[in-house]
């Protein structure tokens, strides 16, 4: 087993890229910044790559693996290093698998169960906010646009610390209006993603926009292509206080897709606020997850 670092990308990328995915998970980037969060390690098994989590809970697959040609023998092999690892072999798992995979999955006796969606959009939709649907964005939208005097940068490296220090400041405000402890807890462990994601953007393939009013940095949004027609929205993160700022980078960011048509804001972690929000912009596709588990 080898520890996940940043130089295994191009191994990574080699079997990400066997095949079209659209589910945001399936990019080294959405990868490597879990690795303070858990303990990441990979394997090449019978020409698969395979990929485990661990953290104090037990170890678990963050994706199916990796391969042209698996049968189940590597399923097998796989669940064998879990169980090693797991005191409790429920924890034992599979996440992440396409919709197209289970077939795979089914004559192996294993159970297949919904995990989530992921939330797609139309760019076009996103950029033109057109018709009743949309209002209330394009209010919010236009009130920025005349109400502010701001700035739209690239981001880079020189801006990360006071990117970190607005998301302390987010994750302040947001803690204040949401009191439910799995959203606190995993606003907290986002911090450490978002460390790693401003620190290696380069490195990692991720692209980013900045706002600035009073020459301080008031939102961030960091993002990567994930295939050749879709781009994954990875954060954003604003200030909250200010009306429009996060429909007004939001937009932005579409305008500047060049050659792509969908935009991937991955999934809610079955929170109602982030449902919410991210309903609210009328997905045009709910892309499905999966979780393996054994009887």
């Amino acid at each position: 087993m080898k520890i996940l670092e940043l130089k295994d990308k191009p191994i990574f990328e080699k079997y990400l890229n066997l095949k079209k995915h659209n589910l945001s998970t399936f990019s080294f980037a959405n990868i490597f910044i879990w690795k303070d969060i858990f303990k990441i390690f990979w394997q090449v098994i019978d020409g698969a790559l395979c990929i485990f989590m661990q953290d104090s809970i037990g170890c678990f697959m963050y994706l199916p693996p990796l391969g042209n040609k698996l049968d189940g023998n590597v399923i097998n092999d796989c669940f064998s290093v879990m169980d090693r690892l797991n005191y409790n072999k429920d924890v034992s798992r599979i996440e992440n698998v396409e919709k197209e995979d289970l077939e795979f999955y089914k004559p192996l006796r294993l159970n297949c169960k919904f995990k989530s969606d992921e939330y797609l959009y139309l760019k076009k939709d996103l950029i033109s906010l057109s018709g009743n649907k949309y209002k209330s964005k394009r209010s919010a939208y236009n009130y920025f646009l005349k109400n502010y005097d701001f700035r739209y940068l690239n981001y880079n490296s020189k801006y990360k610390k006071e990117c970190l220090q607005l998301y302390k400041n987010w994750l302040r405000q947001r803690k204040l209006k949401y009191k439910d402890s799995v959203y606190q807890k995993m606003l907290q462990d986002n911090y450490s993603t978002n460390l790693l994601a401003l620190t290696h953007y380069k490195n990692l393939g991720l692209v980013g926009k900045i706002i600035k009013i009073d020459d301080k940095i008031k939102a961030y949004s960091l993002g990567f292509k994930l295939n050749n027609n879709t781009f994954c929205v990875l954060f954003e993160i604003t200030d909250l206080k200010i009306k429009g700022l996060s429909q007004f980078i939001f937009r932005e960011f579409a305008k500047e897709l060049n050659g792509l048509h969908w935009v991937n804001i991955m999934d809610d972690s079955g929170l109602d606020n982030l449902k919410k929000v991210k309903i609210s912009y009328r997905p045009a596709r709910l892309e499905p997850s999966y979780l393996i588990t054994r009887n």
